[in-house]
C-alpha cells in the first residue's frame, strides 16, 4: 500500500519544490545551488525535470544531499552551460505510479 502523499502531478511538484526550498540549505552550504536560476518541467506527466543553471560548481555530497531531500530515485546530469558555468539536471519520475 502507498503512503499517504500528494497524488495530483501539480500536487506532487509543488511537494517537491517546497522540500528543496526548505531544506536546500542544509544540503548546500556552499551555495552553489541556491540562489541560482531553477525551472520545473513535468514532461509527459509521468517525469519531473527540475534544471539549475549557471551553476559555478557543485559537489557530489550537495548532489547526494539533494537526492535525499528528493526522497526518491532519480537522476542527476551535471553538463557545461559556458566555459565558467555548469546546468544540474535532476530527472525523476512523477504521476500515480510513485
Amino acid at each position: 500500500m502507498k503512503d499517504a502523499g500528494p497524488t495530483d502531478t501539480s500536487e506532487q511538484v509543488a511537494d517537491i519544490r517546497a522540500r528543496l526550498e526548505e531544506g536546500l540549505g542544509s544540503v548546500d552550504p556552499h551555495r552553489h545551488l541556491r540562489g541560482r536560476p531553477v525551472s520545473y518541467h513535468v514532461i509527459g506527466g509521468r517525469t519531473l525535470e527540475i534544471v539549475y543553471r549557471d551553476v559555478t560548481r557543485v559537489e557530489e555530497s550537495e548532489v547526494l544531499g539533494v537526492k535525499r531531500l528528493l526522497g526518491r530515485q532519480c537522476y542527476c546530469i551535471v553538463e557545461p552551460q559556458t566555459a565558467e558555468t555548469l546546468t544540474v539536471r535532476i530527472v525523476l519520475p512523477i504521476g500515480d505510479d510513485v
